[in-house]
């Protein structure tokens, strides 16, 4: 059954609104965005939520110091990692690490190997020059096809709403979607109304597998 991100929150109204329409994990960014977050204000959402919620740090090449600190000081369960963070580093925060892949073209599945063993799963989002993610643009899902059989947990993420997340699912069958900027009143603000809308699609789809 496919997991839900809710990714860029900011406040405690779209966190609790996102726990309720049934998001599995809610992701906060510390990297330099229009969504950025301080720790203060996630170690205080995080301390709000029910128990069985994931919750993830969005770092981009952030010293591992840092991270480890962010991770013990907010409580955060997962890290995920944007920038250009070789397999290496990605390995000293096993079992935390979740590694981005920006996709432009099929080269990314040639990567993908050198960090198996060292992540506990690899988000796919869009390629787009100058940014680091957020850019509300989908990518050849046949590569991310691709990219769940090699055998690691797939987060598919770039562009998913409303209005295709069904289609993404049925084609990619990922092990879990992230979403973000399609169900924004503004930037690191939630529009209730598109993140039901979207939520409601997704657990109708869990429904169906469910009786499959």
């Amino acid at each position: 059954m496919v997991k839900v991100k809710i990714c860029g929150i900011t406040n405690h109204e779209d966190a609790s609104e996102a726990v309720r329409l049934g998001a599995d994990v809610l992701g906060f960014i510390f990297a330099p965005s229009p969504r950025q977050i301080v720790p203060e204000l996630v170690r205080n959402i995080i301390f709000d939520l029910p128990p069985f919620v994931q919750t993830v740090g969005v770092f981009v090449n952030e010293e591992l110091s840092v991270i480890r600190d962010r991770v013990a000081y907010c409580g955060l369960d997962l890290v995920q990692l944007h920038g250009d963070e070789p397999p290496e580093f990605c390995g000293e925060l096993m079992p935390w690490a979740i590694k981005s892949f920006r996709i432009k073209d099929r080269s990314f599945l040639s990567q993908m190997g050198n960090y198996k063993g060292r992540v506990k799963a690899m988000l796919l989002d869009t390629y787009q020059e100058g940014l680091r993610g957020g850019t509300g643009k989908t990518f050849d899902w046949d590569l991310a096809v691709e990219a769940v059989k090699f055998g690691v947990p797939v987060i598919l993420s770039g562009g998913l709403g409303p209005s295709n997340i069904e289609t993404a699912i049925s084609t990619v069958k990922p092990y879990a979607v992230d979403i973000s900027s399609s169900i924004e009143a503004r930037p690191g603000k939630k529009d209730h109304a598109l993140m039901r809308e979207l939520m409601e699609k997704v657990n109708e789809m869990r429904r169906g597998f469910s009786n499959d």
